[in-house]
Formats: structure tokens, sequence, C-alpha cells
């Protein structure tokens, strides 16, 4: 019998067939899942990743809240056009302190995985109050509300509890201080030593122009101007050409 003969035998013979292909299917998902168990870690460790400080976490919350991800992806794919536009292609180590991670699934905006510093905080504030008066096609709807509304922080401490249970190196002393670092980073003249001690390359300052006040504006801006700034790309090639 040839083996076109003994296959067309398994193909006629459904419950040979089945279960040669859970044999197969089973050797495949051991030789792809088996060698993962060696490896401490899947992510390579990229120098100057840290946690979220408590108000961009807060801001990470209300764009989460607002679905921008469904419009904006977090996530630089490594082709040329992607690279020559929005930067250096996205690294795991990028999101591995996101839950949920923010790649998105479509683009009707520009990616923000390096949005961060490519523009000034008034200049956010101003695209999220009128997307329409900085971006004449734009279809984004208008976020104003947002620099009247005040930030609720009652939850902050929990929120780094809560991302701490699922594997974010947050410290107690971090939670601790949850409170007193998110009110530092949006207050000017404030004492940021303690937040700067917990969390390297920060950015304190007034990020909606009222300091009156600290609103969900502050903790957006904030969160959208550390975005693809943590993580020194100077040592790369790739072109940033942000448009």
């Amino acid at each position: 019998m040839s083996i076109l003969e003994k296959h067309g035998a398994i193909e006629r013979n459904a419950s040979l067939l089945l279960t040669l292909s859970l044999v197969v299917v089973c050797i495949g998902g051991i030789v792809e899942v088996a060698p993962l168990f060696y490896f401490q870690n899947t992510i390579e460790k990229v120098d100057g990743m840290r946690p979220y400080t408590p108000l961009e976490l807060a801001g990470r919350n209300i764009y989460v809240r607002e679905g921008c991800y469904v419009c904006h992806s977090q996530m630089i794919r490594t082709f040329r056009d992607e690279t020559e536009r929005y930067g250096h292609y996205s690294l795991a180590a990028e999101s591995m302190y996101d839950h949920p991670f923010q790649w998105g699934s479509k683009r009707t905006g520009p990616d923000l995985a390096r949005v961060g510093g490519r523009y000034s905080d008034v200049w956010h504030v101003e695209h999220l109050r009128h997307p329409q008066a900085l971006v004449p096609e734009s279809i984004m709807p208008r976020y104003g509300f947002l620099e009247t509304t005040e930030l609720d922080t009652s939850l902050v401490a929990a929120s780094l509890k809560a991302n701490q249970l699922v594997g974010v190196p947050y410290t107690d002393e971090d939670i601790a201080n949850a409170q007193a670092d998110l009110v530092a980073q949006a207050t000017p003249d404030a004492d940021t030593s303690g937040l700067t001690t917990r969390y390297a390359n920060v950015k304190a300052e007034d990020f909606d122009g009222n300091p009156k006040a600290i609103t969900e504006m502050d903790a957006l801006v904030a969160y959208l101007q550390m975005l693809g700034t943590l993580v020194d790309f100077s040592t790369y090639d790739a072109k940033s050409n942000y448009r």
C-alpha cells in the first residue's frame, strides 16, 4: 500500500483522523509551550521602564474609560512606513505594566505610542477641548469636560494596590504615598523629592493650566506626555518623524 493509499485510509476513518489530529496538535503545542517554562521572563528587560506614577495611572484609567484605544493604537509595527512616521517600533517591555495593554485594533487617529513630548501641554488641552480647532479634518469628539471635572483621588492607593496584585512592582511605600505623589506631580512648586525618588524620569507640572484644581485633564495629559518617553532610543537607527 502506497503512502497516498494509507493517507486515504486515515481520511476515510473519522475516529482515526480525529485521534491522529489530536496527537499532532498536542505535539506541536508541547514544542511551542514547553520552552517557556525554562524562561524566567519572556519579556526582554529594557532600561528606563518603570510603573506609572499615581497621576499617570489615573490618566490611563480615564483614557480607558473614554475608549481612546478604540481609535488610537499604542503599538508601532516593524514596517518601514510605521517607523518613519511614528518612531522606533514598540517593544514588549513598554507594555509590561499595562493591564490591559492598549495596543488597539484599528487606527482612526494616529498611533500614540510615542506621543509623549511631541506636543506641549497647551496643545493637548486645546486638542482635547476642541480637536477640530487644531486638526480640521478630525472626527474626534470633544473632551472639554475633563478640565472642569475634579479628579477623584479617593481610590488612587487602591488602584496601585490592584496593579500590585497582578504583578506591577509597586512597593508598600509607593501605595502609602500614592495620594501625596499624585498631588505633588500636578501642583506647581510642590515638593517632588519623594515623587522623583520613587519614579524616575517624571514630568511634574500644572498640566491643564489651572493651578487651583487637579482635574481629569491634568491626569490624562500627564499620561499622554509620558507615552514613549521612558526608553532611550537614541542608540537606535529608527527615524522619528511623527506626523
